[in-house]
């Protein structure tokens, strides 16, 4: 039977001397947790892991479009979709979109442009009428002088070929390259990384009935075999983004478990994105009904992400979450004020 491995994240300054390091980046630990679909958890010590698990978790990871990985990185969402959950029709117009844009490039590491909502319930979007929505933001954003990445958050093959033509630089696939089988030759041949991020189900019945029979060892698992996928279509794992995919076919409690054992999926050797902004299970718990009013919630899950290594951030809130991210690195010593 398959043993995993969660290495539990620490980042406080007392470092024992046999603690390991974590990706590469600010947090490190001296224990993790060994899970069994047939056994009980028990904790190990860090120097007793497997040696493919302890390089796994400890290598450094590449940069991912110029960005190093050795700190938290933003990623700002922009929806340019009359049907967004958070924000939809408001970016929706192409001055408005590269407004919004600009703005959030001043304190996003990445931009991350949308023509296709991937809410639940949302309908599907033409190849034409999404690459009409996200190619001429992306030229705009360039023509406007933005450098910092973008990404085009799409499932479709031709949507990206277009996104990165116009100054794309990354692919993020809410699909895992499983929707569109040439997206990932458009990818591997573009030289660009890729987000992996796992969905049970389409967009339009995801939440019907989520069901799982481990959802965090579930959800390993299938990020596994698409990174397996991936790199048997020419994509390498240095250019790999793994998501697990917060409010994609899950219910509250899937959420919560996913992002307590976040630091499971260090173990697939790829950076970690997280994606938990603004969404309902926050609402939820934090007792706001509107998307626009989970900003406070979303930041304190954010920050528990960024506790357990997570590498991205993908927010709407960017200028609070930055500074969010400036004293809780002044505080844990990954960072310093700018």
């Amino acid at each position: 039977m398959q043993r995993y491995f969660r290495p539990i994240v620490q980042t406080d300054a007392a470092r024992p001397a046999d603690a390991l390091p974590l990706a590469g980046g600010w947090a490190w630990f001296a224990m993790a947790e060994e899970l069994r679909r047939d056994a009980p958890p028990r904790l190990v010590p860090a120097g007793t892991l497997p040696e493919p698990v302890r390089v796994a978790l400890t290598a450094p990871r590449p940069a991912i479009a110029g960005l190093t990985m050795d700190q938290p990185r933003l990623m700002g969402i922009l929806n340019v979709t009359p049907d967004s959950f958070s924000d939809g029709g408001r970016f929706e117009t192409p001055d408005a979109a590269l407004a919004h844009g600009r703005a959030m490039a001043e304190a996003a590491d990445i931009l991350d442009i949308g023509g296709e909502s991937t809410r639940p319930g949302s309908r599907a979007v033409s190849t034409d009428e999404e690459i009409a929505r996200t190619a001429p933001v992306i030229g705009a954003l360039r023509a406007a002088g933005v450098t910092c990445p973008i990404s085009i958050d799409t499932r479709k093959a031709a949507v990206a070929e277009a996104a990165l033509a116009a100054g794309a630089c990354m692919v993020n696939d809410v699909a895992a390259l499983a929707f569109d089988p040439a997206l990932a030759g458009v990818a591997a041949t573009a030289g660009v990384p890729v987000c992996l991020m796992h969905a049970q189900g389409d967009p339009a019945t995801m939440q019907d009935d989520p069901r799982y029979d481990d959802v965090l060892l579930d959800v390993y698992d299938i990020l596994a075999s698409r990174v397996a996928a991936a790199e048997a279509a020419g994509i390498p794992r240095a250019r790999i983004v793994v998501d697990p995919g917060i409010g994609f076919g899950k219910t509250v409690a899937h959420n919560l478990a996913l992002i307590r054992g976040l630091g499971l999926f260090h173990g697939l050797g790829c950076p970690i994105l997280l994606g938990a902004s603004r969404k309902r299970f926050i609402g939820a718990l934090g007792r706001a009904e509107t998307a626009d009013a989970r900003g406070p919630g979303s930041l304190a899950v954010a920050l528990a992400g960024i506790a357990q290594g997570v590498q991205i951030l993908r927010v709407h809130d960017v200028a609070e979450t930055r500074q969010a991210l400036r004293l809780d690195g002044a505080l844990k010593g990954y960072g310093e004020p700018e």
